[in-house]
């Protein structure tokens, strides 16, 4: 019994002896398959070229052998396997490009990963593409190298133009108009601008200085950079460098005391992706700076991953510093570089390398490195790789990486915390969330500790006041008047109404700001010569009457015009009393007196063809009718007109006709009475193409751009003479070109209303307004208050304070007669057709309105009779003979209405002739052929028209008896006949 515990305890040993040898013989199993595995699999040599000699090269050689290590490890049965072979560039583009020679020629490698920057890249690249070589780089992002003109280089980061929207969305942001792009002078720096100026453009904004500093700058060259930009007054800077360099940049500008509020400085991913690598010193002279980053999402991977890497980097390098951020955004990407190299090249069933040797009769020691069989499709298939990778989603688009987004970081205390996220789609917002506010953060601190953001600019870069200055005037002292000293003995008293409208504008400012006056004496011999003091830097500002042309803002900006813009000219007018004897045809143009005719004569036929049929008054022979018709409109104009009118359709009619009379009548009697009796005045030229021809001296104010637009008109500048008063203006018009004056004066409008307003009578303005911008503050190109300085005065513009000074220095707009109604003095003074139109319109469409339903009602009562004449029409088509009857029938007398009925009965009643004419015809019946008088009927077998009557017809109107036009006797017929009152129409029933 006591025994046995000691051979179970011996059982025991012996099982788990062998139970480790089991698992040893396991263990060993896997690594010989493992190892069998990779021999058997087809390797794939890829080159990678790195700064070794640097931390960051060790620490991306670290990242590139895990990644291997990892890939294969995921995928134990490829049947590649990439070998990397290292080669250290030493930060050297010579040294990059041999090691790239020594990795084609002697390794015969398949692709490279690599070289670290976009200088040593850029020959490595046109290596690769002359043998075929994919190169990999994921640190080689300036722009300046473009995958379409190399094919073969792929770059698995993002570009840096990319960084160019979201910079300028930082500016407006903060609306900064104006920036100073700092950058390293270096094909990484360089890169970026043209994508920058592009986006700061879309936004309005302007760099005002691009300044390259050299990677080996020493601390002098930098110090003279910065104390260049403290003596602007832009107060934003954009800064493009490595890391390093950009450090060193910093703790200068701590220095320089640029650093402190109003400052405000924004960096590219270049030191937001890498700053918190930086010392502590360095750190702290960044605070306040904003920087951007590619925003990669921090997940259970990449924290797994950043555990391993510093492990590994512990034993590899201890040495190397381990830093908290570890590893970077690039390192991340050429991780990821790695693997998609593995992943491609399992994909494309890459096989041992081959390379082809040059078919040529001469050859270069380049060309003799063939071209690699293997790297189309290599390149074809990392082209199509796609994976989520550490920094994302790894996917290519022409042959670069796209971020999905930038992170905005802020430097404040030991890093960078975030305070923004810029998206194409929604640009800055708080959150990458669809609903999260705009902006960055509140919390963002700036240089000096500020936590609200600086204006972007100072007015006065030196704390000074700005010097304004103003143009000493000979004449037009209304718009700049520069007298004596002021009573403090230290300015000069400067006075009128631009000075006036500054002050104003100055007033409305959303800060404060200093400002003096300094006169320019002779600055108005040339204003062209004037403005040159700003970009000569001899002035700030500069107030006064300075019209905006585009010659000028090439040179300076201007602000919105404060006045009216164009100019003309002006030119003496001379007294005209017309002595023509047809000065009674003037009153009216030529196209009213033929509208005139022509409605007289409208009116008159249709007050005719309702009442002819009805009224004997308008019955007669042709002639007598065709008169008539004359007489009776033409006879509206004096109101005589003694016809008694039987219709009430002609009655309206002539009511409306006799009303355009009356106004027609009344407009011409007023219009040929002041043509009789006013004085009229007539500008001795209207035409500038009339002075040109002639040849005449003109004028022009003295300095102004007047002059060189004169010449590009035509005009000789012999015949040109420049005045500067308003006195000399007045002279030289009144004397005229014959006596050693001019014929006009050109200047701009604002010159030309001030003349007016001072001489009223004996000047007139004329001819065509040639455009121009008005007058304008000048400020220097890209000047931050050239946009609140043109808000401001829109401001005023729209408020009344503008219009009481433009009271106090010209007067109550109007006060002066030839201002506002010289031009009708000059002009024409006759009526047109167009200022009568409307009562014209209105009297046509009644009295066609009338006539209309006249014809309507004739036609429709008379349809019948008009019938059996047709019937008894001979020879001709239908439609001629049904025309004829109703001319014929229109011509006769309606007998049916009271005019024509008590007509008759007082023939009967005086027992004339007419009478036994009656009791004749009806003794007789209807008479034979040869009757004197023709029965009812007959007198429509006599061919006649309205104005073609009949020979009864004319002895009926004359005074004859009607009794041949009645079958049976009077009395019967009139007794048949129903009464018809005084209608529209007379006619049966």
């Amino acid at each position: 019994m006591g025994r046995l515990p000691l051979r179970c305890s011996s059982c025991r040993s012996v099982s788990s002896l062998h139970l480790r040898r089991l698992v040893l013989v396991a263990c060993w199993c896997v690594v010989a398959a493992s190892l069998l595995q990779a021999a058997m699999a087809q390797q794939v040599r890829v080159g990678v070229i790195l700064n070794l000699t640097s931390p960051v090269g060790q620490r991306r050689k670290v990242g590139i052998e895990m990644a291997m290590e990892d890939y294969y490890t995921a995928n134990p049965s490829s049947r590649t396997r990439v070998v990397p072979r290292f080669r250290d560039s030493g930060g050297e583009v010579v040294g990059a490009a041999s090691a790239a020679v020594d990795l084609i020629k002697n390794e015969q490698v398949q692709a490279i990963i690599g070289p670290p920057t976009s200088a040593e890249a850029a020959f490595v690249a046109n290596l690769g593409n002359s043998t075929h070589v994919p190169i990999l780089s994921s640190t080689a992002t300036s722009p300046e190298l473009f995958p379409a003109q190399t094919p073969f280089f792929v770059r698995t980061a993002a570009n840096d133009s990319f960084q160019a929207a979201p910079v300028a969305a930082v500016l407006a942001a903060f609306r900064w108009h104006a920036a100073v792009v700092v950058y390293d002078d270096s094909p990484y720096g360089h890169g970026i601008l043209p994508a920058l100026a592009d986006a700061l453009q879309g936004i309005g904004a302007r760099i005002m200085e691009r300044t390259a500093v050299p990677v080996d700058a020493d601390d002098g060259h930098i110090d003279a950079v910065l104390h260049r930009f403290m003596a602007m007054p832009t107060r934003v800077f954009v800064v493009h460098m490595n890391l390093l360099l950009a450090a060193r940049l910093f703790l200068r500008a701590r220095k320089a005391g640029m650093m402190s509020k109003d400052y405000a400085w924004i960096a590219t991913d270049g030191v937001g992706s890498a700053v918190e690598a930086l010392g502590a010193d360095n750190i702290d002279a960044m605070e306040g700076l904003v920087s951007l980053r590619p925003y990669v999402q921090v997940t259970e991977q990449v924290r797994n991953f950043s555990a391993r890497f510093r492990a590994r980097l512990r034993r590899e390098s201890p040495s190397a510093d381990i830093y908290a951020h570890d590893p970077t955004i690039s390192m991340l990407w050429s991780y990821d570089t790695a693997w998609a190299v593995a992943a491609a090249a399992e994909a494309a069933g890459v096989s041992s390398p081959a390379f082809q040797s040059p078919q040529k009769s001469t050859v270069t020691d380049l060309d003799r490195l063939g071209v690699s069989a293997t790297g189309t499709a290599l390149l074809k298939a990392v082209h199509e790789t796609t994976f989520h990778g550490l920094a994302g989603n790894f996917k290519l688009v022409d042959g670069q990486l796209q971020p999905p987004a930038y992170e905005i970081v802020n430097v404040i205390g030991k890093g960078a915390r975030t305070v923004g996220f810029w998206t194409p789609e929604a640009g800055i917002s708080q959150a990458l969330d669809p609903n999260a506010a705009k902006g960055l953060k509140p919390t963002t601190v700036w240089p000096g500790d500020a936590t609200s953001p600086p204006k972007g600019w100072v007015v006065s870069p030196n704390g000074k006041k700005l010097r304004v200055a103003v143009p000493v005037k000979g004449g037009f002292k209304q718009f700049v008047d520069v007298g004596n000293e002021s009573a403090t003995g230290h300015e000069a008293n400067v006075t009128g109404y631009c000075i006036e409208v500054f002050d104003a504008v100055m007033r409305k400012m959303p800060y404060p700001v200093g400002y003096e006056y300094v006169p320019i004496p002779n600055s108005s011999v040339s204003y062209d010569q004037f403005v040159n003091l700003i970009p000569e830097q001899r002035a700030d500002i500069i107030v006064g009457d300075v019209t905006i042309t585009a010659s000028r803002m090439a040179k300076v900006d201007f602000s919105m015009p404060f006045t009216d813009s164009g100019w003309s000219m002006v030119v003496a007018v001379r007294p005209e009393t017309s002595t023509s004897m047809w000065i009674f045809l003037q009153p009216l143009t030529t196209s009213l007196w033929l509208a005139s005719l022509a409605f007289f004569c409208f009116t008159g036929f249709v007050v005719w063809a309702i009442e002819h049929r009805i009224n004997p008054e308008f019955r007669g022979t042709p002639w007598q009718q065709f008169g008539l018709i004359f007489y009776f409109s033409f006879s509206t104009l004096v109101f005589a007109h003694k016809e008694k009118l039987e219709s009430n359709l002609s009655r309206f009619v002539v009511i409306i006709w006799v009303f355009v009379v009356l106004i027609l009548t009344s407009s011409y009697t007023a219009s040929l009475t002041s043509m009789l009796t006013v004085q009229k005045l007539q500008p001795t030229v209207t035409d500038v193409r009339e002075l040109q021809r002639s040849g005449y001296n003109i004028g022009y104010q003295e300095g102004t751009f007047i002059e060189a637009s004169l010449q590009k008109l035509g005009f000789d500048k012999v015949r040109m003479k420049s005045y500067s008063t308003a006195d000399e203006y007045a002279d030289a018009l009144s004397r005229g070109p014959a006596n050693g004056g001019v014929a006009a004066v050109f200047d701009e409008i604002p010159y030309l209303k001030l003349f007016l307003s001072q001489y009223c009578d004996g000047y007139a303005m004329v001819g065509p307004v040639y455009k121009t911008d008005g007058f304008g503050f000048v400020f220097p190109l890209g000047s931050p208050l050239t946009p609140d300085v043109s808000r401001a005065v829109l401001t005023l513009a729209e408020g009344e304070e503008m219009t009481q000074i433009e009271k106090k220095w010209f007067g109550e707009p109007g006060a002066c007669p030839i201002q506002d109604g010289g031009a009708a003095a000059v002009g024409s003074s006759n009526l047109s057709f167009r200022s009568f139109g409307g009562l014209f319109l209105i009297t046509g469409v009644v009295s066609g309105l009338m006539l209309l339903i006249y014809l309507a009602t004739f036609v429709y009562h008379e349809r019948g009779k008009v019938r059996v004449v047709e019937e008894e029409e001979g020879s001709g088509s239908s439609s001629v003979r049904r025309l004829r009857a109703w001319l014929r029938h229109f011509d006769q007398k309606d007998l049916k209405c009271p005019t024509f009925k008590t007509w008759n009965e007082e023939s009967v009643r005086d027992g004339s002739q007419t009478r036994r004419w009656i009791d004749d015809t009806v003794r007789n019946g209807r008479g034979d052929a040869d009757s004197a008088a023709p029965a009812v009927g007959e007198e429509e077998a006599i061919g006649m028209s309205p104005l073609s009557i009949s020979a009864a017809s004319e002895m009926i109107n004359a005074g004859s008896s009607p009794a041949s036009e009645l079958g049976t006797s009077f009395e019967q017929r009139m007794q048949e006949a129903p009464h018809c009152g005084d209608d529209t129409y007379c006619g049966d029933a």
